[in-house]
């Protein structure tokens, strides 16, 4: 697709263009490391791939994830699954303790099992464990060759039960998680820009069979520059469950992909495999702004004055945060979406309903203690 800077709206979407870009192929003379193509998805050897000049593996893997079909899978990352088995043991732990209502984003609270903040709960119930698992030198390759140094390390562990349904195609994080309302705003190179935030993972910590519902995808979708506003219409919808793809993985397997790639985890469609993945979420050093900024403190000191103000709206998006993530997610979970309020919705709402400054004050401070993991 040419190069634009003209606003992006749904009503353009067009499934053609889609299915143009699906049309492309992986040509394997651009990805000599890889093993296998595979349903346009590329195959690693892991241990082949580590043993690789470091350069030209990372130059390989984001080569792929851009221009390629979007999507690794490197087999074997983890060659001692023992190390997957004590994590999953602690996971499980969590799972126990925690009220079955805990959900996620795409299925209805009980369907899944779902640890939200896998990492600090991990590193908190078994440091040692936590050190073995992420001492892992594949992850750290595709993160690095993705996003560089620096990167912030985030995982989610989901948990599908037998019958478990799929979910609907998406792309993730950020623009992903937004209404299509609100992803319009975005001017298209933000379109463009948001794909490089992030990398998306998944660690099998159970084999992963074709009916247990592995995750679906489609492949070199991540070059479609509206993909983030067109998944929310039936038409790309039903392209997705017409040409979606999919691939067994095995316990130790992990796969990383572009997170503008669209996809969404299958049906479990066994008797009684409890399919089990750790879903890393790895974010750029450079998604933070240049101060720390007590944005909790601004509110409180202003908002007498956002009351007497004729037209607040630009000072209340120079004060609050106007974001929802990163929160705590078992304490500030979405609402009609998959975000939660943002402090600025809340200070929007405070000021549409005249709260008095005593309940503004109280409700703000329980927003920020919502975010807090401890």
């Amino acid at each position: 697709m040419p190069l634009t800077h003209e606003p992006l709206t749904e009503a353009a979407c067009s499934v053609d263009d889609l299915l143009a870009v699906l049309a492309e192929r992986t040509d394997p003379a651009d990805y000599p490391l890889a093993a296998a193509i595979e349903q346009e998805i590329l195959i690693y050897d892991t241990a082949a791939l580590l043993a690789a000049d470091p350069a030209a593996a990372r130059a390989e893997l984001v080569r792929a994830f851009a221009d390629g079909p979007g999507v690794v899978v490197l087999r074997g990352a983890y060659p001692d699954t023992s190390v997957v088995d004590r994590a999953t043991a602690v996971f499980e732990e969590v799972i126990a303790g925690q009220d079955d209502e805990t959900g996620d984003h795409f299925a209805a609270p009980g369907a899944n099992d779902r640890v939200w903040n896998a990492l600090e709960k991990l590193a908190v119930r078994a440091p040692e464990v936590f050190v073995d698992y992420y001492a892992n030198p594949a992850i750290a390759l595709a993160a690095e060759a993705w996003l560089g140094p620096g990167y912030q390390m985030t995982s989610q562990v989901n948990v599908v039960r037998p019958g478990g349904k799929a979910q609907v195609g998406h792309r993730d994080y950020h623009l992903g998680f937004q209404p299509s309302a609100v992803i319009e705003r975005y001017p298209a190179h933000v379109h463009r820009l948001s794909p490089v935030l992030t990398l998306q993972g998944a660690v099998a910590h159970s084999d992963m069979p074709l009916d247990a519902g592995p995750t679906c995808y489609l492949p070199h979708s991540q070059k479609y520059l509206p993909g983030y506003l067109a998944m929310n219409r039936p038409d790309f919808q039903q392209l997705f469950a017409e040409r979606h793809v999919q691939l067994p993985l095995v316990k130790g397997d992990a796969a990383f992909f572009n997170p503008a790639v669209v996809h969404g985890a299958g049906a479990n469609a066994t008797r009684d495999l409890r399919r089990i993945a750790n879903l890393l979420q790895i974010s750029s050093a450079f998604g933070r702004a240049m101060e720390s900024v007590d944005r909790e403190r601004i509110c409180l000191a202003i908002y007498p004055a956002l009351r007497a103000h004729p037209a607040p709206g630009p000072a209340i998006a120079a004060a609050a945060e106007g974001y929802a993530f990163p929160t705590n997610l078992d304490r500030d979970p979405p609402v009609d979406g998959l975000a939660p309020p943002t402090q600025a919705d809340l200070v929007r709402r405070a000021l549409a309903e005249d709260w008095p400054i005593e309940t503004f004050r109280a409700r703000l401070a329980a927003h920020s203690a919502r975010r807090r993991t401890a």
